[in-house]
């Protein structure tokens, strides 16, 4: 029996029939290429095309041991790239026309000043929990109990993040700091 087969045994008359499932791998070979095309024609984006033809042939080895046995898996597969390009080309739309109608109301973000810029800079190097609790209490101005609600942390592990995040940024902004 080959690898990656598996064999539906019948009998018949006394004559056994046996119907071999080919193996995804091999289906996959032989398939792809051609899906790929269909969903870059449906999609007209060549990394569209690619999510969906890898979206569907994921969609078929998870049910495989259904699919493979059918007289054509790759119909079943172009079915799911045809249905979830419709899918594709209507969240397109609903998105264009949303951008569409907030047009007058975008908010571009400021620029930061060059001092901004480094120290935002030297922020985003610290360990994540304590950039987070850096950028939750300078920038939006939280309390630390505030804080430590958005983070799910208390308001001392909130405190002792930003007590650490505050001496490291001062060692690389090169700032003076009083004794503590």
């Amino acid at each position: 029996m080959e690898v990656g087969s598996i064999a539906d045994e019948q009998t018949q008359d006394d004559v056994q029939i046996v119907r071999r499932e080919p193996s995804f791998d091999a289906f996959f070979a032989a398939e792809y290429r051609a899906v790929a095309g269909l969903a870059l024609v449906l999609s007209g984006s060549r990394l569209a095309a690619e999510d969906l033809a890898q979206d569907a042939f994921v969609a078929a080895l998870r049910q495989w041991r259904r699919i493979g046995a059918y007289d054509n898996p790759g119909a079943w597969v172009r079915r799911v790239v045809a249905n979830r390009s419709v899918s594709l080309l209507r969240r397109r739309t609903a998105e264009g026309r949303a951008l569409f109608r907030m047009r007058g109301e975008r908010q571009l973000v400021p620029e930061m000043s060059p001092p901004a810029e480094e120290l935002w800079r030297a922020v985003r190097d610290l360990p994540r929990r304590q950039a987070q609790v850096v950028a939750l209490h300078y920038l939006e101005e939280l309390s630390l109990q505030e804080v430590g609600e958005v983070l799910g942390i208390s308001p001392g592990t909130a405190k002792a993040h930003l007590h650490r995040a505050r001496r490291a940024l001062a060692g690389k902004l090169g700032i003076e700091t009083e004794a503590t």
